[in-house]
């Protein structure tokens, strides 16, 4: 995280972008498990989805199912016979110190650049997307432990 930070006066999008930029750097860099990933992402929107449907509720709005839900996913229809793992297992072997970057990053670039709720749910909901196609198509608890894919357009 080298680069600084948009100025508050900075659009919308370039705030997105920061924010994405970073993510994607960090992701790549420390080769971050799509489990882990996913973990710090569903935290973080289910905080900002509620700080968002507070909001809406005082102000009588409604928000959009592209806000308040995952977008969905190609689903395989085998997935409910792959070999699971109890969370409290995954729990016990994710990189804690490494979800609490990826999260302090995300809190303080959202808050850093002022970067509007709406924005950062929507943003964060690619990245939710992505893990949860990358996390339905693994076999194996392992790949729940591989890094995480990020295409070259992402």
């Amino acid at each position: 995280m080298s680069e600084a930070m948009p100025s508050v006066s900075s659009s919308s999008t370039e705030k997105m972008l920061f924010l994405q930029e970073n993510m994607v750097h960090f992701v790549n860099q420390m080769s971050m498990p799509v489990i882990e990933v996913s973990l710090v992402i569903s935290k973080y929107l289910k905080r900002l989805v509620d700080v968002l449907e507070e909001r809406a509720q005082k102000e009588d709005e409604e928000l959009s199912s592209e806000i308040l839900n995952p977008w969905p996913i190609e689903s395989d229809s085998s997935a409910g016979d792959r070999p699971g793992m109890a969370l409290d297992r995954i729990l016990e072997i994710v990189d804690i110190d490494r979800m609490d970057i990826l999260d302090t990053m995300i809190r303080t670039i959202i808050n850093g650049t002022e970067l509007p709720f709406i924005d950062a749910v929507l943003a964060l909901r690619r990245w939710e997307h992505l893990a949860r196609n990358q996390l339905s198509r693994a076999s194996g608890t392992g790949q729940l432990f591989s890094p995480m894919i990020l295409p070259a357009d992402f």
